[in-house]
């Protein structure tokens, strides 16, 4: 039996409906409008004009964050499951496309961004100029099926089984410091001279720690008095001779400034790095292109000069 909708009925703008919606995710306006990619005031416009339309109020404000009220609590799980249709839909119409030329948005890791993504997109551009490439570089994870990236490089495979992953390559990390900071140590540095130097760890006492410990250190949170959030920071931060920490020997042994500091004769990390999409995206010709592409750059099968 057919059940005939009252199309009349249905007046919001859906445009407003997802203000509303990022909004209630982020917490508060300006985190939602830098996920959206618009103003605080024109964001903020949308979601006053939400609530005018449907006659209460959606949030209280909370310090400098929002809460919802018990109305929006109401109205959220209706909105998410008009997200994941809407998603669901731009996914599926973009898997459809035919056309090379456009846009793709790349996630991965400040440092595969900064140190092994430019050369590769660079031979990419001279094969495919029509392609626009969006870069996200972020130590936090995406999620490709909010579309919040359409590509993305990972150090842990994906369980999710609507994303497709292709395994790149295996990357070893190690201890590395500057020439400068190792003639204070010794050089090589023994065990009990870098049990008295400092590290850096975006968290302290964080996992670094806990790893050097494992292979027979014997640190403390006085051993972190410098820490950072970014990878870059760190970087730079070791390249000035402030501290050592770990990094990948792509990077490091590429470095003039810095040195390995070597505690064993293995590696200190050894991850996989996995390009992941979703399967619907797959099928767009032009994802389809940049993914096949990097699977090749990583393999070195890409001339990147």
């Amino acid at each position: 039996m057919h059940i005939c909708m009252d199309w009349k009925s249905i007046t919001f703008d859906w445009n407003r409906a997802r203000a509303f919606l990022v909004t209630a995710e982020e917490g508060s306006l300006a985190a939602a409008a830098r996920s959206m990619g618009m103003t605080q005031p024109t964001l903020g416009r949308q979601v006053a004009a939400l609530e005018s339309e449907i006659g209460f109020d959606l949030f209280t404000r909370r310090g400098r964050g929002l809460e919802l009220t018990p109305n929006g609590i109401k109205l959220l799980e209706h909105v998410r499951l008009m997200g994941d249709a809407a998603n669901q839909f731009s996914l599926s119409a973009s898997g459809k496309s035919d056309q090379i030329e456009g846009d793709v948005s790349i996630t991965a890791s400040e440092l595969l961004s900064t140190f092994m993504l430019p050369s590769m997109i660079k031979a990419l551009r001279k094969l495919e100029p029509g392609i626009e490439i969006e870069i996200h570089s972020t130590n936090e994870q995406r999620d490709i099926n909010r579309r919040e990236a359409d590509i993305a490089i990972r150090s842990v495979r994906p369980t999710q089984p609507e994303l497709i992953a292709k395994r790149l390559c295996s990357v070893q990390g190690h201890l590395y410091a500057a020439k400068s900071y190792l003639k204070q140590l010794g050089d090589p540095p023994t065990i009990d001279e870098l049990n008295k130097a400092h590290f850096i760890d975006t968290e302290n006492p964080g996992r670094l720690m806990e790893l050097l410990n494992s292979q027979g250190l014997t640190l403390t949170k006085q051993n972190f008095p410098v820490i950072s959030n970014s990878h870059m920071v760190q970087w730079e931060l070791v390249k000035q001779g402030v501290a050592i920490t770990v990094t990948l020997e792509e990077i490091g042994d590429n470095e003039p400034l810095v040195e390995r500091v070597v505690i064993s004769d293995l590696p200190l990390i050894n991850i996989d790095l996995w390009l992941v999409t979703h399967n619907e995206l797959r099928t767009n010709r032009r994802i389809r292109r940049v993914f096949d592409f990097l699977v090749s750059a990583f393999a070195g099968q890409v001339t990147q000069e």
